[in-house]
């Protein structure tokens, strides 16, 4: 699990201090066992464990700089220092000179660190998009940090106490939304954050405002080649000298980087799909199409329930924190036949459903905004009233669907999309233990949600305002720690072209409706790739990555084994009713496998984190 690890102060000798830094070395390398390039001085240490390209270190006169991944500029002057002196020698002399407002002028995927042994100094960030995540610490005299809280927890003023509200966020989002994490004394960064840590206090910030241009016109024909030419470039960038394959699930995002792959390259790119023996989940077929229209080196593998029940606990054990998004786990044997066959890299599509409009709920969010068009008065004087008094499961179709539909419309954004949150269904004093309850606050969310929609800069138009909801909850929260998780796991690196700041300033001066063309999704995108594309790629219907779970817990007898003897173990923790589990498990499951089969998943992969992390349950 390549990364980074440090920290400024606590007053250890040499000695504990190389032991020290030793053991979070151990946790950073131990999927992948790529080497680290460490520097100590006095009170402070840093690490860069990753393979060469990716490793930059600097030392000079009591000034340490680290960065993991690739650091770039769009000043001209910065660039052609890191051309020419390496990232982090280019860093440090930016820092000399500019301090923190150094940060203003980096791009690409990276997490840096500076520290000033000197001063006491100590500068972390991490890129625009938040393709990698970085946990801290305030110590009695410093600051600890690391993009593995496994690692950071190694440390011996380390707090592993167990924050109660992250419990609570963990079944609300299926993941822990930053700055908060699982562990009480542990924060992280936001995506395109810094933070500055000074004499005991610290100072976090946005180095970047992202803001969005909705009123910018340009012709079509030069939109379409700024964008191949980008996407070009982005693959050229990422892939480098490295033996670079793709995860392929037959959407759009994975089929263009295929073919994007093959061109770039010259060679028919290395493709890997997963499919499933379940109704309705498999996406084996598209994949193949994009595979014959490419034609790539194309590989599969159909992931079987007894596949699910041997890797249930790996995957526990690579994420720092409780993670409920079950298609890591088909992301793992992409990312496991990818490193079988000898690749260094594997392209994955993240990133372009939320830059270009592309997610199914942003077709029905815009039918629910249309009520809003219709005139207040008659609204809330008339249609709401009339209609919300009517009992909701009674009288003709018709007239249920449109209870239903203002029922729902009625609901501001963005806690409309909340409406489908599986954790509000069943209802807090349900599923959480009294003591639980007495500890955390179920307004968070609400409030974390309504902010981050709120915080839009230049966002007038509501898909503009989802997808910038979605930079944070959708792609740094979930898909990134999901794809890089499961890549470390099976000692892989992966890269995101859509992630990417050029692609995201692309991405701000589009006009909303070239994102969302009424209920048309992703509607630039598609006209732009057309002729590149196979007709039915563009034109099939939204599926995504998941998991058969729920489906297969009715009919594999070892899956079904270790879901109920996990909820049952999940019982002595007192964080989930046991009477909700017992009727999770004996009537829910019955009544709807693949709606209640989520829960099972996540309240399942909550008990093997805890175990997989050695945590007891006092």
């Amino acid at each position: 699990m390549s990364g980074i690890c440090g920290w400024l102060g606590s007053n250890h000798s040499a000695i504990e201090n190389q032991q020290t830094i030793e053991h979070m070395i151990r946790q950073l390398s131990r999927f992948d066992g790529h080497p680290a390039h460490t520097a100590i001085r006095g009170n402070a240490a840093l690490s860069v464990t990753a393979k060469t390209s990716h490793a930059h270190l600097y030392e000079n006169d009591g000034l340490l700089v680290g960065i993991w991944g690739r650091i770039k500029s769009r000043d001209t002057h910065f660039q052609a220092a890191i051309d020419a002196k390496g990232m982090a020698m280019a860093l440090a002399d930016q820092w000399r000179q500019k301090n923190k407002l150094s940060f203003a002028d980096l791009a690409g995927e990276f997490v840096c660190c500076i520290i000033d042994s000197h001063t006491g100094e100590t500068a972390l960030a991490i890129d625009p998009l938040g393709t990698h995540v970085l946990y801290y610490q305030l110590l009695r005299d410093g600051l600890l940090f690391s993009t593995s809280a496994d690692a950071l927890l190694t440390h011996p003023q380390a707090s592993s106490e167990i924050n109660p509200q992250g419990l609570f966020n963990y079944l609300y989002f299926h993941m822990i939304p930053g700055p908060d994490t699982i562990y009480s004394a542990q924060k992280r960064l936001l995506p395109g954050e810094y933070l500055l840590y000074r004499s005991g206090h610290v100072e976090t910030s946005h180095y970047q405002k992202i803001e969005f241009h909705e009123d910018i016109k340009r012709p079509f024909p030069e939109l379409q080649q700024e964008f191949l030419s980008l996407l070009r470039k982005n693959v050229s960038e990422a892939i480098q000298d490295q033996k670079a394959g793709a995860f392929l699930s037959g959407g759009t995002d994975s089929s263009t980087l295929a073919g994007i792959l093959t061109e770039v390259t010259g060679e028919p790119a290395k493709t890997y799909s997963i499919g499933f023996e379940a109704t309705g989940y498999d996406e084996m077929h598209y994949a193949r199409i994009a595979a014959r229209h490419f034609s790539t080196d194309h590989h599969e593998y159909y992931v079987t329930p007894d596949d699910v029940v041997e890797t249930i606990p790996l995957i526990a054990s690579v994420f720092d924190q409780p993670f409920g998004n079950a298609s890591a786990l088909p992301a793992y044997y992409c990312a496991r036949m990818a490193r079988n066959d000898g690749l260094d890299l594997l392209l994955g599509g993240d990133g372009g459903d939320e830059l270009f409009g592309g997610n199914v709920r942003y077709a029905k969010q815009y039918i629910f905004s249309l009520y809003d068009k219709i005139p207040a008065p008659l609204r809330n004087y008339l249609l709401s009233p009339l209609f919300l008094s009517l009992p909701p499961d009674t009288g003709p179709k018709l007239l249920r669907k449109a209870r239903s539909y203002i029922s729902q419309a009625s609901i501001p954004m963005p806690h409309r999309m909340e409406t489908y949150n599986l954790l509000m269904h069943y209802g807090f004093d349900t599923v959480f233990s009294p003591e639980l309850l007495d500890k955390m606050d179920a307004t968070q969310p609400g409030r974390m949600i309504e902010q981050t929609y709120q915080a839009a800069s230049g966002a007038r138009s509501l898909i503009n305002r989802m997808l910038a909801f979605d930079w944070k909850f959708t792609l740094a929260d979930n898909d990134f720690p999901k794809v890089v998780q499961s890549c470390h796991l099976a000692g892989m690196e992966v890269a995101f072209p859509f992630a990417n700041d050029e692609m995201l300033a692309f991405s701000l001066a589009l006009a909303p409706d070239q994102k969302l063309k009424g209920t048309q999704l992703r509607y630039f995108f598609k006209q732009a790739l057309r002729g590149f594309l196979p007709d039915e790629i563009i034109t099939k219907q939204k599926q995504g990555f998941g998991l058969p779970f729920g489906v297969w817990l009715q009919t594999h007898k070892p899956l079904r084994d270790i879901a109920s003897d996990s909820l049952n173990d999940l019982k002595s923790r007192h964080i989930i009713r046991n009477d909700f589990i017992d009727k999770l498990l004996d009537q829910h499951l019955h009544e709807h496998a693949s709606y209640h089969g989520t829960m099972v998943w996540l309240l399942m992969m909550l008990e093997y984190w805890f175990k997989q992390h050695n945590l007891s349950k006092k």
